[in-house]
């Protein structure tokens, strides 16, 4: 398995390779360590991730970035020549370039599990740019090319009905491709649920801090709400706007608006504890990542909901469709600090249930590895 960041933890890609190595395979991730901060190899359920030390290389849309990631690739490449694997796992487009390099090489399938459409992320920091746009339809392109010649793909989402939002199926079938859902439902079991507040009450978001305004709707739609009905403010996780983030919201609290707990990132094992401390999750995104308005679904809307926590989604688009499909949250338009902050507080006493989680996703994944399967007996 490849991905360009350091799996430390990425839930999605170990999931994965846990499900592989249950059916019988051994599994090595090959990640890129941007950072230089984690372990150079580690085990996770008998699955080794190997990590690659190549200098500080930022996430974002940079041209350092993108100069990371191709000498990531050619090393990752060399490496898997010198041992070639029975198969090569691409999680994300940027990815592809190995599993084409060694099917090319040594005729050697390979599976492509699309997480998200990673040519959109190029344009965020600047949507006008045409040296971006340029940059962004080149990046579709080739991963669209890639994408041919692979022996199956899977990708996070799909239509929930015929009248709803499309999801990433819709978008590859668009293009030409198909492939199979599995979505990044949680694996049981899961401990207590929650209960509805006394008193006090908290909102979190747990996970990537990328997009600061995301956070200036939060703050927005809390300071709507009556001061002394107001809930605190968890948030935990890293990112590139994490540190904006936590200087915003530290302001915030000086300035007696808000009460506001932020702690970088954490480990999968602390994920239950980080949801223990929280009632409703928010899960906004601005609307000029692409990949909200083509099916995106928040990995912590399915997280909060296993632990019986709402969770505030964008509505007009696939995550909508799923809350109110599966009843475990409120959709809110996007930059509309009324309605979010009525979201928030509609959510407050509500106890969700999960109906659906990771064991019919890992019965997806392994009707549409069947085939692969065969192909390396």
């Amino acid at each position: 398995m490849v991905v360009t960041n350091p799996c430390a933890p990425d839930p999605r890609v170990l999931r994965h390779a846990a499900w592989m190595q249950e059916a019988g395979y051994r599994v090595t991730i090959h990640a890129f360590d941007r950072s230089q901060s984690h372990p150079t190899s580690q085990s996770y359920k008998g699955v080794r991730i190997m990590r690659y030390r190549l200098g500080d290389t930022p996430f974002g849309g940079t041209f350092d970035t993108y100069r990371g990631i191709r000498r990531f690739q050619r090393m990752v490449i060399q490496t898997l020549l010198h041992n070639p694997p029975s198969m090569v796992y691409c999680h994300d487009a940027d990815t592809l370039r190995v599993g084409t390099a060694l099917k090319k090489s040594h005729q050697i399938p390979f599976v492509f599990d699309m997480h998200d459409l990673q040519h959109t992320w190029v344009r965020y920091p600047a949507p006008q740019s045409i040296l971006r746009t340029f940059a962004s339809g080149r990046m579709k392109q080739r991963m669209l090319k890639r994408a041919k010649l692979a022996s199956a793909i899977i990708t996070s989402s799909g239509q929930v009905s015929d009248e709803g939002h499309r999801g990433f199926l819709q978008w590859l079938r668009h293009h030409g491709l198909d492939g199979t859902v599995v979505e990044n439902r949680p694996m049981p079991p899961f401990s207590t649920s929650k209960q509805p507040p006394q008193k006090e009450w908290t909102v979190g978001y747990i996970g990537r801090v990328r997009d600061i305004k995301a956070f200036e709707l939060l703050l927005s739609a809390v300071k709507l709400i009556p001061a002394h009905e107001r809930p605190r403010l968890r948030i935990a996780g890293d990112g590139v706007a994490a540190a904006k983030v936590r200087r915003m919201m530290m302001d915030e609290v000086e300035a007696g608006e808000v009460e506001a707990k932020i702690t970088p990132a954490f480990d999968q094992s602390e994920l239950r504890e980080l949801l223990s401390e929280i009632d409703v999750m928010y899960a906004m995104y601005a609307p000029l990542r692409g990949n909200i308005l083509q099916g995106a679904l928040p990995v912590k809307m399915f997280d909060s909901a296993a632990y019986g926590i709402p969770s505030v989604v964008n509505d007009g688009c696939l995550m909508s469709d799923v809350v109110r499909e599966e009843g475990f949250g409120v959709a809110a338009p996007w930059g509309d600090s009324e309605l979010v902050s009525r979201a928030l507080v509609q959510t407050k006493n509500m106890c969700v249930d999960l109906h659906s989680n990771g064991e019919r996703e890992q019965q997806r994944w392994l009707d549409a590895m069947s085939d692969v399967f065969e192909m390396i007996q």
